[in-house]
Formats: C-alpha cells, sequence, structure tokens
C-alpha cells in the first residue's frame, strides 16, 4: 500500500508545474494543467480520491474553481452528491456566504442554503492548502448549511504556509488528507 502511495505521489508531483510570480511577484502558482491533460494520472487521482470517501460521505463539496474539476468526478465514483462552493454572486438562489483573507488578497465563498440535508456528511475537495482560509471559509459554510464535514482532502499543501495549523480547531472531527506537501 506504501509503495502504490509513494508511486501515486511521484505521478502528481512529476505532473503540477510551478508558475513563478503568479498571479502577482513572489507568489509560486501551482499549475495542476498538466496533471488534468494526462489521462493516467488524472484517472489516478480520481481513484484514490474516491476510495477516500465511497460510502462514507453524501455530498462531495468542490471549491471554486479548480476544486469543482476535481470533487465532480469523485462525487459520481463515490455515488454522492457534487455541490459547488462559488465565489460570491455566482449562485442564483439563495445563499450561505463566508468572507476570508487569501495569501494575496481577500474573498467571499457562498454555498445555496439547501445544498445540504440536516446531517449529510460531506468530503471537501480543493487542488491546493495554502494559507488555510479557503478551507475554512467552506467548513463554516457546510456547517452553517446543517451538514457535518468528516473530511478534506487537497491534492497539494503549501506546508510552509502553515495552512493545516489554522484548520486544527474546524478539524477536531474530520481529516485533512494531502497527496503532496510541499
Amino acid at each position: 500500500m506504501m509503495a502504490a502511495r509513494e508511486e501515486l505521489h511521484k505521478l502528481l508531483e512529476s505532473r503540477i508545474r510551478d508558475v513563478p510570480d503568479w498571479p502577482k511577484p513572489g507568489v509560486v502558482f501551482k499549475d495542476i494543467s498538466p496533471l488534468l491533460a494526462d489521462p493516467v494520472a488524472f484517472a489516478a487521482l480520481v481513484d484514490a480520491l474516491a476510495e477516500r470517501c465511497a460510502g462514507r460521505v453524501d455530498k462531495v463539496v468542490g471549491i471554486e474553481a479548480r476544486g469543482f474539476i476535481l470533487a465532480a468526478p469523485v462525487a459520481y465514483r463515490a455515488q454522492a452528491g457534487f455541490v459547488p462552493v462559488r465565489k460570491a454572486g455566482k449562485l442564483p438562489c439563495a445563499t450561505f456566504a463566508q468572507s476570508y483573507e487569501l495569501e494575496y488578497g481577500s474573498a467571499t465563498l457562498e454555498v445555496h442554503r439547501d445544498a445540504f440535508e440536516p446531517g449529510d456528511r460531506v468530503l471537501v475537495i480543493d487542488d491546493v492548502l495554502a494559507t488555510g482560509g479557503t478551507v475554512e471559509a467552506t467548513i463554516d459554510l457546510v456547517e452553517r448549511a446543517g451538514a457535518e464535514v468528516v473530511g478534506v482532502n487537497v491534492l497539494l499543501e503549501l506546508g510552509f504556509l502553515d495552512g493545516r495549523a489554522r484548520l486544527a480547531s474546524a478539524l477536531t472531527e474530520s481529516t485533512l488528507e494531502s497527496f503532496i506537501v510541499v
């Protein structure tokens, strides 16, 4: 099992490229486009994520925008519903909103008020965990909507930004798993 996880880690890591000084000077953007373009790597990631949650979750949340790309096929494979968490003003019905700070600015996320049934077990998926603000805001939205976050999975964790520590209290009943930590 450990060998397979290490192989997956190497495959995924080899398909992520660094883009320096984007979106602003000093930021190194982690571009997952090469991973998404590789059908073997993309399928391996989706399969691994779905395996972790199959039969344990009712809904899979994807955080705009790259989280959508990962979470939707995972929800399908896990036979769970998919719920998008979007940037402010993108959802047409009544929403819960949560503002938060990014490593290079601030933003607001929203989710439909009726996206979850009371007690739904939810897996949150995103591409990168940086400072933890986006995931923390998403956990708050899910809980305000009456559901329970039972896990958070990210493709890549920027360990030097210590987002995991920010989420420690929010994840007391759930887990945070990263495929790659840099």
